[in-house]
């Protein structure tokens, strides 16, 4: 299997990617295929496919900040069971995390990621494909060493529409198992920055996020 970086639109590999997208996420949480352009073309974000006998079969797309020394995985698909593409897929990004903070003269503090609440999301099948399956996920990341912030969190919908979407827990993956808590000034500037390409976002996440600002400390609790 391929761990393979895509850069630009006209990739073939990203159209493969992208229709993988479509079939296992829900629409609110895909981008147009449009609209990829730049985000492609940005150095600091990372989009990987794993292709497996030149057939796109998992994505992951990541991005590391180098002034706060932390990650966001953005997303993570499995496209086939049997595959081991979910463990291939975790060991290249953290390889490849761990090179760019290396170039950074850093040692990777954690990793953000919206996951989904499997009791809230249980009405999507998000493709039929059992290793994509909320549970499963979910419980995945746990093992990882994922906790949840201990918010009610909420994101732009990212049909850039104004909709506020509520089925996901925002977490972090802390590699120092000492880390318990964050400050809320580090979870408010790390959201208005993730999502600052989103024009239009509703009033209840301005809301959370100034709420969040204000705290000093935001615990991790088990998901």
């Amino acid at each position: 299997m391929e761990f393979v970086r895509i850069n630009h639109i006209e990739d073939p590999l990203f159209a493969d990617m992208h229709g993988l997208m479509g079939r296992i996420f829900p629409a609110e949480e895909v981008l147009s295929f449009d609209l990829w352009k730049e985000p492609l073309e940005d150095p600091g974000i990372r989009v990987f496919v794993a292709v497996h006998e030149g057939k796109v079969v998992g994505a992951t797309e990541y991005r590391y900040y180098e002034d706060d020394n932390v990650a966001m995985t953005d997303f993570t698909i499995i496209g086939e069971p049997g595959l081991g593409i979910g463990a291939f897929l975790a060991q290249q990004r953290q390889l490849d995390l761990q090179q760019v903070a290396s170039e950074a003269g850093k040692e990777l503090f954690g990793m953000f990621a919206e996951i989904y609440d499997p009791y809230r999301i249980e009405h999507h099948e998000f493709g039929g494909i059992k290793p994509m399956d909320p549970f499963v996920r979910r419980e995945v990341l746990s093992h990882l060493g994922y906790r949840k912030l201990d918010f009610p969190y909420i994101h732009p919908s990212w049909n850039n529409d104004g909709e506020a979407v509520s089925e996901l827990d925002f977490c972090f993956l802390a590699y120092d198992p000492a880390t318990q808590s964050l400050p809320g000034s580090m979870i408010e500037k790390f959201l208005r920055r993730y999502y600052a390409v989103l024009a239009q976002k509703p009033e209840a996440w301005e809301q959370m996020i100034t709420q969040v600002g204000q705290r000093s400390q935001v615990s991790l609790l088990p998901l």
